[in-house]
């Protein structure tokens, strides 16, 4: 039995929100591990005396800090706008995967009033 050309255009948009879904979720897992490598270094920072050496990161290189302070203050920030980033991408991968259930449920309604199989079930994380 052949599969309607409805379906199959919506089994190829499920497709695709499928692979995006994993995308953003791929892109959510490394935020957050930038997130918290950052939380790590920052609380190693609080461990060492003021007067220590500290280099932060410019480019490729490594330059010599002005002092522990200043490294603090540009980790916090970096560590602030990630997790603005983080939220942001949080909030789109919800969306994508209520898109997704409904999406499938629809899929697989319509595949077995054809008498057909369902659609895959969701990425894992």
């Amino acid at each position: 039995m052949a599969i309607p050309a409805k379906i199959q255009n919506d089994l190829k948009q499920f497709q695709r929100l499928q692979q995006e879904l994993g995308a953003v979720q791929q892109q959510r897992l490394q935020i957050d591990l930038k997130v918290r490598e950052i939380g790590h270094t920052l609380e190693e920072l609080k461990g060492i005396p003021e007067e220590s050496v500290v280099y932060r990161p410019v480019g490729g290189l490594l330059v010599k800090a002005q002092g522990k302070k200043e490294v603090e203050e540009l980790l916090t920030e970096e560590k602030e706008t990630l997790e603005v980033r983080l939220k942001a991408v949080e909030r789109q991968e919800n969306h994508l995967k209520e898109r997704y259930t409904t999406m499938q449920q629809e899929l697989t309604q319509a595949l077995q009033a054809q008498g057909l199989t369902a659609p895959a079930d969701a990425p894992s994380e």
